[in-house]
């Protein structure tokens, strides 16, 4: 999922807080900024700061989802999904 993708920082949950991701995201040269899990023998630090960040983006994608029509995917074209999901943002935005 990362390859070939460009970052300066990479954010995700405990979830995610696997040593192929970790590794994955180092050979990229970005900031890894995933919270390590308790039972984790070495613990990695992160930047809390930065983490904090994740929370707006999970906000968004769930103010996104109360449109029915993008969080059930009525569209049939990529092209389609895309026009209502920048129509549903400029709503979210002028609000």
């Amino acid at each position: 999922m990362l390859d070939g993708l460009k970052a300066d920082a990479v954010l995700a949950d405990k979830g995610y807080d696997a040593n192929y991701i970790v590794e994955a995201v180092n050979g990229m040269n970005a900031l890894v900024v995933i919270p390590p899990k308790a039972n984790r023998i070495i613990q990695r630090e992160y930047d809390t700061e930065l983490y904090k960040e994740r929370n707006l983006v999970e906000r968004l994608f769930n103010k996104l989802k109360h449109f029915r029509r993008i969080a059930t995917r009525y569209d049939k074209t990529a092209l389609s999904f895309m026009a209502f999901l920048n129509i549903a943002a400029i709503v979210l935005w002028l609000k």
